[in-house]
C-alpha cells in the first residue's frame, strides 16, 4: 500500500462532485480527510491522506484531472528537533491540524506527523528554529 497528502482545489462549480465516492468506490482508494473549507460561493479546498496501490491512486489522480479539480501533492515533511525544543509550546498556537500539542498534565510538545498538514507555520512561529522542513 502507497500513501500521499494532497490537497485538491475545487472551483465553485465543482464542489457538489461526489469526488470522494468515486476514489472509494472506483478506484479501491482510503481517505482520511484532514481538513476541509468547502464553500458553493468560493474554491473549496481539501486537505487528504490518501492509501491504496500505486496503480488505483495514479487513476484517481487521473480521474480528479478530468473532473476540472486542482490537486497538489505534498512532498515535503516538517521535521522537528525534539531535543532542542524547550516546549515553549508557540507552534501550537499557529498549527491549523493539532498535530503539534502540549501536554495538559506535562506541559511537554508532541508532534503527529500523521495529522501534519506541512503548512509550515510551525517553523515561522518557533523562537528556537528547532522546526524545519524537508524535501
Amino acid at each position: 500500500m502507497n500513501k500521499i497528502k494532497i490537497c485538491l482545489y475545487f472551483p465553485p462549480n465543482k464542489v457538489t462532485v461526489p469526488l470522494s465516492y468515486h476514489l472509494i468506490k472506483n478506484f479501491d482508494l482510503q481517505l482520511n480527510i484532514l481538513h476541509a473549507d468547502i464553500d458553493l460561493a468560493k474554491t473549496g479546498k481539501l486537505i487528504m491522506d490518501v492509501l491504496g496501490e500505486k496503480k488505483n491512486i495514479e487513476k484517481g489522480l487521473k480521474f480528479i484531472e478530468q473532473q476540472g479539480i486542482k490537486y497538489k501533492i505534498f512532498n515535503k515533511t516538517i521535521i522537528w528537533q525534539e531535543d532542542k525544543c524547550i516546549h515553549c509550546g508557540a507552534c501550537t498556537a499557529v498549527c491549523p491540524s493539532g498535530a503539534l500539542k502540549l501536554g495538559t498534565i506535562d506541559c511537554m510538545l508532541t508532534f503527529d506527523k500523521e495529522e501534519c498538514l506541512v503548512c509550515e507555520l510551525c517553523i515561522k512561529s518557533c523562537p528556537l528554529n528547532v522546526m524545519s522542513v524537508a524535501f
